[in-house]
């Protein structure tokens, strides 16, 4: 990695992206290299560029969702644990092309694996990031019936982040007054509350998870993952998405 000193200093100095299992898929594969490939570059760009910790929480959309099998009669709780542990995979995933790119990276998972990841413990996890790895937490929480939204909003006030970046893959990159592909008249919202996306009912984020930033005085910016040097722009100032903030 570059030395630090010639890095630009960024909006906050340590942020948790959260980024959807969805992000990792296409309409062909469940886990798409290139759009990994893609995702891991914007992020080794950006450890590059700024004087930034990063730590990273995945989703597993793209292979299971809990709520889908406990819909199909499942037991709620065996289904968010199968959830949890296809975190796990899309955690390596990003770690084996993030490597590639030559950012060390670990995974960190709440679910002890010890083959494959270390088991989540907030002091080490710090201690990654002073050390300038990434840190990719997986597993959610630990718990059934919390999402990987509520995970990362968890993990962004341990670890001390100044911000939770949640990447859509829409392409919509925000939150709307409504559901733009329902309502054509929904428009962007630059700039909002905690409070007024919860009482507004806008669907952005789980409401615990929402809840959990609010409480603890944690902006939340949602943005579109895929854009062309996203998380850039926002380290820099630049109003890209929509920023929640009390």
């Amino acid at each position: 990695m570059s030395n630090t000193t010639s890095k630009e200093t960024p909006r906050w100095g340590r942020i948790l992206l959260k980024v959807s299992g969805e992000a990792f898929a296409t309409d062909e594969s469940q886990i798409d290299g290139d759009t990994i490939q893609s995702i891991a570059n914007s992020i080794v760009a950006v450890r590059e560029a700024f004087d930034v910790s990063v730590g990273i929480v995945v989703g597993a959309g793209n292979i299971w969702r809990g709520q889908a099998g406990a819909g199909a009669g499942m037991d709620r709780s065996q289904a968010d644990y199968m959830g949890m542990l296809a975190t796990v995979i899309n955690a390596l995933a990003l770690q084996d092309r993030l490597e590639r790119g030559g950012q060390p990276t670990r995974v960190m998972s709440a679910i002890h694996m010890a083959q494959v990841a270390e088991p989540y413990i907030r002091r080490r996890a710090i201690r990654h990031l002073e050390k300038d790895r990434v840190v990719v937490f997986a597993g959610g929480s630990g718990n059934p019936f919390f999402t990987t939204d509520t995970a990362a909003a968890l993990r962004a006030v341990e670890i001390e982040a100044g911000v939770m970046m949640k990447g859509t893959h829409s392409g919509l990159g925000g939150i709307y007054t409504a559901d733009p592909k329902l309502d054509p008249s929904a428009t962007k919202i630059d700039e909002i509350t905690h409070i007024d996306v919860l009482q507004k009912g806008l669907k952005a984020m789980d409401s615990t998870a929402l809840t959990l930033c609010m409480d603890n005085n944690l902006p939340i910016v949602m943005f579109d993952l895929m854009g062309e040097n996203n998380v850039q722009k926002i380290l820099r100032g630049e109003s890209i998405g929509t920023l929640v903030q009390s």
